[in-house]
Formats: structure tokens, C-alpha cells, sequence
């Protein structure tokens, strides 16, 4: 038996319409599971192949996170829920997060909206006895110039996982977590567009390239597998070696 063989079972990857998330969403779509994936776009339509959206095969819905009765809200297409991935998140740059809006804006989004869905679903994956992973970055371990609030949510958003993986491990729930690295995304395009920014990213990474979607989709894969089933409240951090000096 493949271990990572996802065949008859249901994921939703909340922020699945573009970037890391959609890398993740089809690693398991791939893998024969039927996957949803949320974004913020009245419809699938609406996104550009250019901006690393590719909603082939993954049924989409419109949901906007920081909104947590609209999470409560939304009428599931599925019964049950193996697989829960939590990928939601915003940064707002030019030091907009030392202001209210956008600090606000990027607590609602990056750590209040994981709590909403993970209660959303939490019966759900209790029953199918499955696996819910939480995207964070390694902004979560280290600080982050001009964005407090992205770092703030995504150390959040680690402890979150340690807190629920004890929390609801007896519940039948693995809880681990994902801390990326620079990987190139419409998010990080401040770095990634800018040449003497990106070079100087590349030097600082061991493995001497950027992060791909289809690495954290690798990562992602493992931790909600049986290969990962002893695996309990734990980050693994995917970032070519970026955080290791």
C-alpha cells in the first residue's frame, strides 16, 4: 500500500487558490483525493494562471476568513473530512502593520481564522479520525523587520498547533504545522521581483534556491499521512536551511 495514497478522501485547503496552498491542494489532488479549497474571489474564474493559481480539478468556494461568521457559516459539499489545511494569510508591507488596520487585518487573517475553521471542522475530523495542518512560516521562530504582526501571527499560529495537538489527540485529531521558507509566491514578490532583495535571499539559503509550492505540497503529504502517524502537535520547518544561521 502507497502510504500517501489519498484515494477516497476528502481535503479542504483553506487558501488553496494560489501560491503555497494550491502547491499543497494538488499534491493531494494527485493523489487521488477530492479536494476544496477556499480563497477570497467571488468565483474560480476570477483567478489568473500568472499569479500560481491553477483550480483545475479542486472545487472552489469564496469565503473570506476574517470573517469568522462567514467560516461558521459555510454550508460544507461534504460529509466527512480527513484532511484540514489551514494556509489563509495576508502581510501587508510599508509598515502598515504597526498601524491598527493593518495589524487587525493580519491578526483576523493569519491566527483568528485558524481557531474559527479549526472549531468549524473539528467534529468532522474527530469522526474520519484525520489529520489537520496548520501553514505557518519561519517568520514564527525569528523576527521579521516591518512586519510585527506577520511575525506575531505566525508564532501564533506554532503555538496554536502545539495547543490543539495536545488539545484534541485524544479526539482522534493529529495536529502538526508547517513553517515555510522564501517560496515563490504573489506574497513574497517584494523580494522575488526586486534583484539585489533576491540574491541576497538566495546567498542566505543552504540550499541555494528559493522554495517551490510542490516542496511544502511534499511536506504536507507526509505529515497527514500514516508515515507522520506518531507525529503529534509538531512544526516542521521547510525552508532549504534558510533558518539554520
Amino acid at each position: 500500500m502507497n502510504d500517501t495514497d489519498f484515494t477516497g478522501r476528502t481535503v479542504l485547503v483553506v487558501g488553496g487558490s494560489s501560491g503555497i496552498g494550491n502547491g499543497i491542494a494538488h499534491g493531494f489532488r494527485e493523489r487521488g483525493a477530492q479536494v476544496s479549497v477556499w480563497g477570497t474571489r467571488a468565483s474560480a474564474a476570477d483567478y489568473d494562471p500568472a499569479e500560481g493559481s491553477d483550480l483545475t480539478g479542486l472545487a472552489y468556494a469564496c469565503v473570506d476568513v476574517a470573517d469568522r461568521d462567514a467560516i461558521e457559516a459555510w454550508p460544507a459539499p461534504f460529509e466527512s473530512l480527513d484532511v484540514l489545511v489551514l494556509c489563509q494569510g495576508v502581510v501587508v508591507y510599508r509598515r502598515g502593520e504597526f498601524q491598527r488596520e493593518g495589524w487587525d487585518r493580519v491578526m483576523a487573517v493569519n491566527l483568528d481564522s485558524l481557531m474559527a475553521c479549526a472549531m468549524k471542522f473539528h467534529d468532522m475530523l474527530a469522526a474520519a479520525r484525520g489529520s489537520m495542518i496548520i501553514v505557518s512560516s519561519v517568520s514564527g521562530f525569528q523576527s521579521n523587520r516591518g512586519n510585527p504582526a506577520y511575525a506575531a501571527s505566525k508564532a501564533g499560529a506554532v503555538s496554536l498547533t502545539k495547543t490543539l495537538g495536545e488539545a484534541w489527540a485524544r479526539d482522534g485529531i493529529r495536529v502538526n504545522g508547517l513553517a515555510p521558507g522564501l517560496v515563490d509566491t504573489k506574497l513574497t514578490k517584494v523580494t522575488t521581483e526586486h534583484p539585489g532583495r533576491r540574491e541576497a535571499a538566495l546567498r542566505a539559503i543552504p540550499a541555494g534556491r528559493m522554495g517551490e509550492p510542490s516542496d511544502m505540497a511534499g511536506a504536507a503529504l507526509f505529515l497527514a499521512s500514516p508515515l507522520a502517524a506518531y507525529v503529534c502537535g509538531q512544526t516542521l520547518i521547510v525552508d532549504g536551511g534558510l533558518s539554520l544561521s
